[in-house]
């Protein structure tokens, strides 16, 4: 349990221009619903099981174009069956000490319990404001009756519904109005969303520590310890980043043991799906997996700039050199061959901010145009090495002429005679060579196959006679 007397709660801040709200009470009193919908999304985990939010997870709230950081934490007093109590608590800690404001959520269909006196107790004993929320009040029944929590010692509560939405507007009001002049009206722009996956153990959370300097996450040698997406922001050389820790990927959604994993593993895709570069993690230990396999294959299909990161290399590097072990990577995992490895030790910190580095790298390429100039002449030189090849039938495809018309990824369309003539395989090798030719070499390239119509609407054509070919005005 948490102590009294609280030595720990010095001024230790994130360093955020951000105010920091933190919800804090005993299991199962909705915290997590409570900021999923403060937030206006499903960003924490929701399950009858208590203690399922273990780290603490952050959302950036708005409200009237001001904003702040709100912390989910684990439910104290939660006796956790993975044997992490003391971790939870931890993390319980260090929001309080970095919270301007503290959100005590209790239950209002039951009377005070005993572990909400001590949450209480706990609260006495910081210099922090808190603001008493009731939860769970469904209806106007249940509000009427929160005036017996004034019992806890921090005045009338706000009564909410986090499952109906009910409230949330006087609590965000309350919210600002406490906070004052320590809300911000500037926006928080990350200059990259890196997504830190990988399969159970292979230490992602220690990665993320070793970012934010800080136990931001709880490290834990039990399989499953994270089980949510967590947004950590740090800062780096006067850039801000937000890093996101993903749940250890065990295996297929369809085969998840119970919601938590069901849960974890949806969020973890999500990450991907929302980050700018991934740090695919790769325990330098074990034997790539068909896990791994699997996630490597959703990175590519997703377009995602990837940095293999070949982690706790203090313990392998004497069995392999990283020249070799860069092939074996790439005979296991040929679909992201074009991704850079990076070799670190996150335990001591080794390579982990020259990884950050190499993202930076990988983001700017994917956000790089090229002329069309630049891009034909790539086509032509992919075409020269190898043409695409006649069906069975005898019908030949074509390449005309290609055009940037996106990033991030790096989006081709290639203008043709017939796309469905255009097969797989030499999608493939095409994108190979126009990667290499071109500055996109470590980021994946989508290419579009489009129909180039015989006469374009708009192309106008010379007089007969001329010899010049039709000019296309506007394609789309």
């Amino acid at each position: 349990m948490l102590k009294q007397a609280q030595p720990w709660l010095t001024d230790y801040n994130l360093s955020m221009a951000l105010p920091v709200v933190a919800i804090v009470g005993r299991p199962n009193v909705g915290k997590s619903s409570l900021l999923n919908m403060l937030a206006g999304e499903r960003i924490s985990i929701v399950d009858p099981m208590a203690g399922v939010t273990r780290d603490r997870v952050s959302a950036i709230i708005e409200i009237d174009d001001h904003y702040f950081e709100l912390l989910d934490t684990g439910g104290y007093g939660i006796e956790d069956h993975d044997n992490l109590t003391e971790h939870v608590e931890q993390q319980i800690r260090f929001a309080l000490s970095a919270a301007d404001l503290v959100l005590f959520v209790v239950d209002i269909r039951e009377e005070i319990t005993p572990l909400d006196r001590e949450v209480a107790e706990l609260l006495r004993g910081i210099s922090r404001p808190v603001q008493l929320v009731a939860n769970k009040a469904d209806t106007e029944q249940h509000a009427h009756i929160g005036g017996a929590l004034v019992a806890l010692g921090f005045g009338e509560p706000i009564c909410v519904s986090a499952l109906h939405a009910r409230g949330r507007r006087t609590l965000l009001e309350t919210i600002q109005q406490r906070l004052g002049e320590r809300m911000t009206t500037d926006a928080p722009d990350p200059v990259m969303k890196i997504c830190i996956v990988g399969r159970r153990n292979v230490g992602k959370s220690t990665f993320i520590n070793s970012l934010a300097g800080q136990e931001r996450v709880i490290v834990s040698e039990v399989p499953g310890t994270t089980r949510d997406a967590i947004d950590v922001r740090f800062e780096l050389d006067g850039r801000t980043f937000v890093a996101i820790d993903t749940a250890g990927v065990a295996k297929s959604k369809r085969r998840a043991n119970n919601s938590i994993e069901f849960y974890g593993y949806n969020r973890a895709l999500a990450s991907i799906r929302r980050a700018d570069v991934v740090l695919f993690l790769i325990d330098s230990t074990v034997p790539i997996s068909d896990v791994d396999k699997k996630l490597a294959r959703y990175v590519v299909d997703e377009y995602k700039p990837c940095i293999l990161v070949v982690n706790k290399w203090d313990l392998a590097k004497g069995q392999a050199s990283s020249e070799s072990y860069g092939d074996y990577l790439a005979r296991m995992l040929p679909q992201i061959s074009y991704a850079p490895v990076a070799f670190t030790t996150a335990l001591t910190g080794r390579n982990v901010q020259g990884t950050i580095e190499l993202a930076q790298s990988l983001f700017n390429q994917a956000r790089k145009r090229v002329t069309t100039g630049q891009l034909n002449r790539a086509i032509e030189t992919t075409l020269a090495e190898r043409q695409p090849m006649a069906t069975k039938h005898g019908a030949q495809p074509k390449i005309y002429y290609a055009t940037q018309v996106s990033v991030s990824p790096p989006t081709i369309v290639l203008f043709v005679n017939n796309p469905a003539l255009m097969k797989e395989q030499y999608r493939r090798f095409a994108e190979k060579r126009i990667r290499e030719s071109l500055p996109f070499d470590e980021v994946p390239v989508r290419l579009v196959w489009r129909a180039r119509k015989s006469i374009e609407p708009g192309t106008r054509r010379r007089t007969k006679g001329t010899g010049e070919s039709p000019v296309p005005v506007d394609i789309e």
